[in-house]
């Protein structure tokens, strides 16, 4: 299975994939104008990937902003992630945040207790 690489700009965030190693990165801005554009492929990928998952997967999310129809999508990457946990993977999530963005660090409190994923909830270092 392909890695899957799209690169980051001012508006959508960087993701890259690895569907080998089970590292899976998110990070910048998500403010995309077309969200479903954005989002469907990696929605796509994870599918094809359950199928492939290794024993272990992380994803690490490092987003300093998203918007609203971004956070349903995120919340959609998640859905996902739970059902390859639900095959009995392991799948955890690195949540990052920078210091002070008490916010961030909240909204990933409430992605753990909605997705029921195991989360690791990281102050970003400077």
């Amino acid at each position: 299975m392909d890695n899957l690489r799209i690169e980051g700009t001012k508006q959508t965030p960087d993701i890259e994939f690895n569907a080998s190693t089970g590292i899976l990165n998110i990070s910048g801005r998500s403010i995309p104008e077309n969200t479903f554009e954005f989002f469907n492929p990696v929605l796509t990928w994870l599918d094809e990937y359950a199928g492939v998952a290794p024993d272990k997967t992380v994803i690490n999310v490092s987003l300093e902003y998203f918007n609203t129809s971004s956070s349903k999508y995120i919340l959609e990457i998640f859905k996902r992630l739970k059902n390859i946990m639900n095959d009995g993977k392991e799948v955890l999530v690195k949540w990052y945040y920078e210091e002070d963005d008490e916010e961030m660090m909240e909204t990933g409190e409430d992605y753990e207790d909605v997705s029921g994923l195991p989360f690791e909830i990281l102050e970003l270092e400077e």
